[in-house]
């Protein structure tokens, strides 16, 4: 072009304006998402899409909850929310109608950035990353389901019901009361970490371990049980 047209526009092209938009668009949608699954402050547990919790070898005789496994809509026997605890680390966990009592080991990232799963298969470990049990956010319990074919301290998780009552004890010497919101069977290659995982604006829990079928020869369970629950008092 060897002169300048009075009837030129002088701006961008349509097409060079279309691209900057979309490119915009793009990074807003991104930007986005990573707001979703990062959250902000202590909300930020990235643990695997999936969590081992099976043990080293064979199951004991019951593996899966019977048909599936409890599951109710979200929200469902939680009774009334209560206001959030200050953060303190939990000590140990408690679940009166399966029997549970368990000290709780800390549990970390792997170097291939899986969670960690508890040393010993009868204790329960708190995912340390994330919230602490009563305070604002998703706090994380898990625990083995089987060990060498033996119960673990998670094995009957899944019998857990809307209504039920788990009691985590913490280092300011508060007990932290939880009531089952509902309980979740998921194939670990589908594991839903967004929901798991997810900012809060109340004090929740989620418990996890292992379900469904047991594979001789990959030595692991299909699914994941997770059970979420919601603080509703304290005590101590």
């Amino acid at each position: 072009m060897n002169a300048t047209d009075p009837n030129e526009a002088t701006g961008p092209s349509p097409g060079r304006r279309t691209f900057v938009l979309t490119a915009a668009l793009v990074a807003l949608l991104l930007a986005g998402g990573l707001l979703l699954v990062l959250g902000t402050g202590r909300q930020q547990p990235a643990p695997p899409a999936a969590v081992d919790m099976g043990g080293s070898q064979a199951p004991a005789t019951r593996t899966a909850p019977p048909d599936g496994g409890p599951s109710v809509s979200p929200g469902g026997g939680s009774g009334q929310r209560t206001t959030a605890l200050p953060a303190s680390r939990p000590v140990s966990i408690s679940i009166p109608s399966l029997k549970v009592n368990s000290t709780l080991e800390d549990l970390g990232l792997g170097e291939d950035r899986a969670m960690d799963t508890p040393r010993d298969p009868d204790k329960a470990g708190w995912y340390t990353p994330g919230p602490t049990p009563g305070a604002v956010g998703p706090a994380v319990i898990a625990g083995h389901v089987t060990w060498d074919g033996v119960p673990s301290v998670f094995f009957e998780l899944a019998d857990l019901d809307p209504g039920d009552r788990i009691e985590v004890r913490r280092a300011d010497g508060r007990t932290a009361e939880f009531t089952v919101d509902r309980s979740e069977v998921y194939p670990k290659d589908a594991f839903p970490t967004v929901e798991v995982y997810r900012n809060l604006d109340h004090a929740g829990l989620r418990l996890i371990t292992c379900g469904g079928d047991y594979s001789e020869a990959d030595r692991r369970y299909a699914d994941n049980v997770v059970v979420y629950a919601t603080l509703t008092g304290s005590h101590g």
